[in-house]
């Protein structure tokens, strides 16, 4: 079987989870599955490529391999909706966000094969966020985990009208510091090509609400993404020109975060 997921071990304090990235799906799956639903439509199309700077910044990156439509990494594993009385999607999802079913008729997963896909996909991809949280913590005393998403600018399934460009989520502040939320703003609100929002519609998957535990020296964010930025949304293609446009952007971000976090170590140096 593939990989669950790739993960790098960085030398900074800074965690970049990119879980929607996914798009493998194993055979016996994608067999029960509706042909529009194979094509994977709801993924965080390219995002790793978006981040592969991230690495020259010393940051640690894990990637997943399979699909959400195998296993959504960023829910609870006991399903309870993180957006109580808005449409959203399940742990094992049987809705496609354009509404749209993504299992044939009668071939939706069993509460049996649910518990199993969490056991065999979601269990490694948390304890792997476990570990290396623990020991970029241990090694600098804090650490950012930086949740890396994407989606289409417009699902009427999921919100009304088009998303902003930069979709900021910090669980209404309680999933990281003050002043590291103060700093992210201030770098969007100084540029003046993309829109943006701080704890709109996206707040903050469970990755960022349950790992964030700002007091405890871990800050947790979610940056979700208008896809229109850098892809065609309908053929799902890359657009180098604009995502280089839009990557300055989000690596002004990681730099922000990088040296705030080693100020607050104790341990940054200036040039």
């Amino acid at each position: 079987m593939t990989d669950i997921f790739t993960l790098h071990r960085g030398t900074a304090p800074l965690f970049v989870s990119l879980p929607h990235d996914g798009t493998a799906i194993p055979d016996d799956i994608a067999a029960r599955m509706t042909p529009a639903a194979r094509r994977v439509p709801d993924t965080d199309w390219h995002v790793s490529r978006l981040y592969e700077f991230a690495r020259e910044l010393g940051a640690s990156v894990i990637v997943p391999a399979f699909s959400r439509y195998v296993v959504d990494l960023n829910r609870p594993p006991d399903d309870v909706s993180l957006y109580p009385g808005q449409n959203t999607t399940g742990l094992c999802p049987i809705v496609q966000f354009s509404g749209e079913p993504v299992y044939l008729p009668g071939q939706e997963p069993t509460p049996g094969e649910i518990a199993q896909r969490v056991e065999t996909y979601w269990r490694p991809y948390h304890d792997a966020l476990d570990a290396e949280i623990a020991r970029i913590k241990a090694e600098h005393g804090r650490v950012v985990l930086w949740e890396g998403h994407s989606i289409r600018s417009a699902v009427p399934f999921l919100f009304d009208g088009r998303l902003p460009d930069f979709n900021l989520g910090t669980a209404n502040g309680a999933s990281c510091s003050a002043d590291l939320q103060r700093r992210l703003v201030s770098v969007l609100e100084t540029q003046k090509k993309y829109t943006f929002v701080a704890n709109g519609r996206f707040k903050g998957g469970y990755i960022t609400r349950h790992y964030g535990n700002p007091a405890n020296g871990i800050d947790a964010v979610q940056l979700e993404l208008a896809q229109c930025n850098y892809m065609d949304e309908d053929s799902f293609a890359y657009d180098k020109a604009r995502a280089l446009r839009l990557r300055k952007v989000i690596r002004q971000l990681l730099e922000e975060v990088v040296p705030a976090q080693r100020i607050l170590c104790g341990t940054f140096m200036f040039d």
